[in-house]
């Protein structure tokens, strides 16, 4: 339908209303006026105002009969004004910036991600200045080989001593149990003897004696009860032991020999500790010999981690340990350092150390060997056996 047509339409509505006045002919304006022949153009008035209204809230814009006003755009539009609103949006979508793009990408983790980055710079700068872990006294070293004779001990045990390799500085404490291999710190308060014994050694009095182990403890810490027996018989027979100088004999049994002499016993720390054994006025671990009992306690944490004084040399730490307990049930007692720099008398307290004065320091309280030891500044040298002539 063209203008012209729409706009006779229109005037043939306007005509049916009652207070629309009579309009004149088309022809007849044009003849009668001077006026140029009307074309149906659209004559601005009152009426189009309202409809321009529905037009724009897109009511009845296409309704038949409905008229387009000059401002209304070409292009149909349900909805302009929600579309002038998303215009903006959509244009951001397509140009994401960076931040968003990740956003989109990564989710969650696109914050993760740099927390992560400072995280990880924090860890090298703070790896970078510390500094590396020195080789601490607690390193592991290589067990020292047996060198004695008559049947040494050690020497294929596969026990790793803890102490430290380093020179001890024998004039200061050395009491202190070393760091080392763990073990068991109480087991059941009984012992059971070691099968097999030996032949008589040394031409003096006869002391028999039985190797035993206390029940509850585990055997992996002192590599097995074999290897205990062989050690505490290995070293009583050596030459250099109490036997060197033919005053006393040596012969180990077994659990069928009525009474032994005296039994040697590898015990844990707190059946070493009670009263009725070796007690412990003195608070550092020790062995000892009961006579009561005719029991030489060999205390399980020095026999597994040693002396300090001995340093590395578990062997030859162990080899004084049985010297010395065995040499009380022989009837010895403790001595001090005779000679500055010699070596120590076996029957000196080296556990503690070979210092006269720290020993004597530790001996003076109730309970202690108080007396036995004078204070006068020698210091020896560790020693495993009571022949020291080839020291």
């Amino acid at each position: 339908m063209d203008r012209v047509k729409h706009g006779a339409l229109g005037d043939d509505r306007r005509a049916e209303t009652p207070t629309s006045a009579p309009r004149r002919a088309p022809h007849a304006q044009a003849k009668g006026s001077g006026l140029p022949p009307r074309t149906g153009q659209y004559r601005p008035g009152s009426a189009p105002a309202p409809r321009v209204a529905k037009v724009r809230t897109g009511e009845d814009r296409y309704r038949p009969g409905g008229r387009r006003t000059s401002a209304e755009p070409l292009r149909a539009s349900w909805q302009p004004k929600v579309e002038e609103e998303e215009r903006p949006t959509r244009a951001r979508k397509h140009n994401p910036g960076k931040i968003s793009s990740l956003k989109k990408t990564f989710g969650w983790r696109a914050y993760a991600i740099p927390v992560l980055i400072v995280i990880t710079v924090l860890i090298a700068f703070n790896t970078a200045r510390t500094p590396a872990a020195p080789v601490g006294n607690d390193s592991p070293v290589s067990a020292a080989s047996a060198e004695t004779g008559g049947g040494s001990i050690d020497g294929a045990s596969g026990i790793l001593p803890e102490n430290p390799a380093q020179p001890v500085d024998l004039r200061i404490p050395t009491a202190e149990l070393p760091d080392g291999s763990p073990f068991t710190q109480a087991g059941k308060g009984t012992w059971h003897v070691m099968p097999g014994k030996g032949d008589k050694v040394g031409k003096g009095k006869l002391f028999t004696y039985t190797v035993e182990v206390e029940d509850g403890i585990d055997p992996s810490s002192y590599a097995g009860d074999d290897s205990f027996a062989l050690a505490v018989q290995g070293t009583l027979s050596d030459t250099r032991s109490w036997t060197w100088d033919g005053q006393f004999a040596l012969q180990r049994v077994d659990a069928s020999f009525p009474n032994p002499s005296f039994r040697v016993s590898l015990t844990s720390p707190d059946t070493t500790h009670r009263a009725d054994m070796c007690g412990y006025q003195i608070k550092e671990e020790a062995s000892c010999y009961r006579r009561s009992e005719g029991r030489v306690l060999i205390n399980l944490s020095r026999w597994v981690r040693g002396a300090k004084a001995f340093g590395a040399d578990m062997t030859a730490y162990r080899q004084y340990a049985i010297n010395h307990e065995v040499g009380h049930a022989l009837g010895g007692t403790h001595v001090g350092c005779p000679v500055d720099g010699g070596p120590a008398p076996v029957m000196m307290q080296q556990s503690f150390g070979v210092a006269d004065n720290y020993v004597a320091m530790l001996n003076n309280v109730p309970g202690g060997d108080a007396g036995k030891v004078n204070a006068d500044g020698k210091v020896c040298r560790p020693n495993s056996w009571p022949d020291t002539s080839g020291s």
